[in-house]
């Protein structure tokens, strides 16, 4: 059977006499090929420009071939041929034909459709595919050179930056894509791009929400990518603003913040009142001050969770700040808090981190029940699946990931039939089965009792306001709310937010992302300097920022914290966490 297989091999790997070749190069690469298949190594005897003759390395052994060039033209044909072997051929898995750039040519197309593709998975692959050992090192350059032969150099990235944002800018009119350098050698220090369909649908149609967050790069030229992210009806993300720079300071957040001011006061009369979620850490909060000073900047909860739990270490104290979170009133915040004061002395870790800024009772931002940055988990694959490449593939990477959500939600959008999104559909739905358990008091036209067996709550339909407070922190009515707005027959969807209408999930996806062409049509641009006027012809240079050697320190991101955090459900009944009045155990006393 090996026999058979070595035969099938060899009929297609076969050389005839006559056979041509484009050129001497690919010559060369098919005679590699050959002998690696065939399990013998090949000893060149003359290559230049005009002819190529080899034969086999074992001493003894008649196999030879001689290629030279035709005349008048530029193909390469086969003169003479002794095709047959008398030695035993390669036992070992080494072999000296299988160099760093037979190992890229051989894993080009896997790359080219996987950049991910790690050295390790390719000199397995190599040995099953071809039974050849190559070393690590081999692997890894093998994939660098291919790598460069798909999608060019790391340096020729920074140098097509210029050009990248100039067709950004003429293919998607209305987006901002801006770039520049510092220093004498003019080496990259940001990169800022807004496209107009993100800018159109968080203005138009979005809450005003932003979620601000950074990953760390690990490319060759490190770096950081910073991301402004909108959300959706659907509380999906809707990306508004990514940058690169060259390193996460101070001073690149007050640029970065600072470029998403001048985008949304270039395009809105009125400066819309912002909620804010990030880490707060110390260069956000500078920037979103000195930019936004209106804006409400709060945590995002599973940062607070993660310091929490660090600190405290125990489960029941826990548990007891996630409901501390979700309190609706300053009451219930309290008592809840005199509960973990009960297990452990908390009073410091809110010297740290004030309610204010976190808290449902008593943070003012509106945060329509978003409360964790969801964009860290997209950062992190976003970084993770792009680093390798150069930096304007891995923007187009991030720029066709857009599109496709893009696109994909549009169509979905235009599919529904339905008022509002069907994921405030289903609040609805849930807020009007469990109002049947309320008695409603109409006070006037505007103002109703709902009376529940523990406590009375007033809702203003005109104000769109519970006392509850959970109509005014989700946007979408509550069940005290719909009790009071079917009494006097009305459609309780008509009094969500409007963010959450289909109209507006439509407008949202409204634009189109446009492509880009291919960089071969692109002219060379230049952009100047830090604070040029941009008519200084230069070349981009990658950043001086250069990754150690070794292997990198991975970070290890906690599954849980990866995880969004579910919306936890408050019964109005008898007011615990985890069920609603439809499922809630107490009986109910009002007839």
């Amino acid at each position: 059977m090996a026999h058979q297989d070595h035969d099938l091999i060899a009929a297609d790997y076969s050389l005839v006499i006559g056979q041509e070749f484009p050129d001497v190069e690919t010559c060369r690469r098919t005679l590699k090929d050959i002998a690696i298949a065939l399990h013998f190594e090949l000893r060149i005897v003359k290559s230049d420009r005009s002819r190529f003759i080899a034969r086999c390395s074992k001493d003894g052994c008649p196999w030879r071939v001689h290629v030279a060039k035709c005349p008048g033209v530029l193909t390469f044909s086969i003169r003479t041929l002794h095709g047959e072997h008398t030695c035993e051929g390669v036992h070992n898995l080494h072999h000296q034909q299988a160099t760093v750039g037979w190992v890229a040519r051989s894993v080009e197309s896997r790359v080219r459709d996987n950049p991910q593709y790690k050295p390790k998975e390719i000199l397995q692959d190599i040995r099953e595919q071809h039974g050849v050992a190559v070393s690590y090192m081999q692997a890894w350059r093998g994939k660098e050179r291919s790598l460069a032969a798909v999608h060019g150099t790391l340096e020729d990235g920074y140098r097509l930056l210029p050009g990248y944002c100039e067709q950004i800018r003429k293919t998607n009119p209305g987006s901002i894509a801006v770039v520049s350098a510092v220093g004498s050698e003019n080496c990259f220090h940001r990169l800022f791009i807004s496209y107009r369909a993100s800018i159109y649908g968080f203005l138009y149609s979005c809450r005003p929400l932003l979620e601000i967050d950074r990953v760390q790069l690990r490319g060759k030229y490190l770096g950081t990518l910073f991301c402004a992210s909108a959300v959706d009806a659907e509380d999906m993300l809707f990306p508004l603003a990514f940058a690169i720079v060259d390193a996460e300071n101070d001073d690149n957040w007050m640029w970065f913040v600072t470029e998403l001011r001048k985008l949304l006061g270039v395009n809105t009369d009125k400066m819309p009142v912002l909620t804010i979620l990030s880490n707060r850490e110390k260069g956000i909060v500078q920037a979103i001050e000195y930019n936004f000073p209106n804006a409400l900047h709060g945590f995002c909860l599973r940062y607070v969770t993660d310091s929490f739990r660090d600190e405290f270490k125990n489960s029941k104290l826990v548990n007891l700040f996630w409901n501390a979170f979700y309190a609706l009133t300053a009451a219930d915040f309290q008592a809840i808090v005199n509960e973990m004061m009960e297990v452990q002395d908390v009073r410091h870790w809110f010297e740290r981190f004030p309610p204010n800024l976190w808290a449902v009772a008593y943070f003012e931002g509106i945060r329509y029940g978003h409360f964790a940055l969801a964009i860290t988990e997209v950062l992190y694959n976003l970084a993770l699946e792009g680093h390798e490449l150069p930096i304007v593939q891995m923007m187009e990477h991030i720029r066709n990931q857009l599109t496709s959500w893009f696109n994909d939600r549009h169509l979905v959008a235009l599919s529904l039939p339905s008022v509002l999104v069907p994921s405030a559909e289903k609040i609805i739905s849930e807020a009007s089965s469990d109002s049947v358990c309320y008695q409603v008091l109409r006070a006037n036209k505007v103002e109703f009792e709902i009376v529940s067996t523990e406590r009375t709550n007033i809702v203003d339909i005109q104000s769109r306001t519970c006392s509850c407070r959970r109509w005014q922190i989700y946007g979408i009515p509550c069940a005290h709310a719909a009790a009071a707005l079917l009494s006097c027959g009305h459609d309780v969807r008509l009094f969500a937010h409007e963010c959450f209408s289909v109209q507006k999930y439509r407008e949202t996806y409204s634009q189109p992302i446009y492509p880009i062409a291919d960089r071969n049509m692109w002219k060379e641009v230049a952009e100047g300097p830090e604070g040029s006027n941009g008519n200084s012809t230069i070349i981009i240079r990658p950043p001086k920022t250069r990754r150690p050697p070794g292997r990198p320190k991975k970070k290890v991101l906690r599954l849980e914290s990866l995880k969004r955090p579910k919306r936890v459900v408050q019964c109005g009944r008898c007011h615990l966490l985890g069920h609603s009045q439809k499922k809630c155990t107490l009986p109910n006393l009002i007839g």
